[in-house]
């Protein structure tokens, strides 16, 4: 099973814009999140345009705008973030057709299956409030804001002597 980079990084990106609706109350710019989580843009707006359509986030235009979250915390979990931009976590090589091997259904089809059930219900059992929660979110995501910020200050110093 391999979850490709689509479905990590809309879960990296909904988890920031949760961390930082919770501490400043306003709409979170797709421009902060992808500075705090090394996540291009482009790609950022490619994900946030099906989570938008899925109704996990609602967008605010204007000087002040940006993303906020649609649904409470408790609401969203990370299956629905993971399917939400058209991502699986299925471990069938076969995608659950059953045409495995030489086109019918391998030896370990159930095994693999079976996984696939047990990691997408333990994924429908995690939410956005739960992973909020935890330290090690609070402690990364400060560690990541002080980052930003810093980076942001060089970068203001660097334009203010014109270098």
């Amino acid at each position: 099973m391999r979850l490709t980079t689509r479905g990590r990084y809309a879960v990296t990106a909904l988890l920031d814009l949760a961390v930082q609706e919770s501490r400043h109350q306003g709409a979170v710019s797709l421009s902060d999140i992808a500075k705090r989580q090394s996540i291009s843009i482009s790609y950022l707006e490619q994900l946030f345009s099906k989570l938008r359509k899925k109704g996990l986030v609602s967008s605010t235009r204007g000087a002040s705008g940006g993303y906020h979250l649609a649904k409470p915390l408790s609401e969203i979990d990370v299956m629905t973030i993971i399917t939400a931009v058209d991502e699986s976590v299925n471990a069938m090589q076969c995608g659950g057709k059953g045409d495995c091997h030489d086109g019918s259904m391998c030896l370990t089809h159930d095994l693999w299956r079976h996984l696939s059930e047990h990691i997408e219900a333990y994924l429908k059992n995690v939410t956005l409030a739960q992973l909020l929660e935890s330290r090690n979110t609070q402690t990364i995501a400060d560690r990541q804001e002080r980052v930003s910020i810093k980076k942001d200050n060089n970068i203001n110093t660097i334009n203010l002597f014109g270098a």
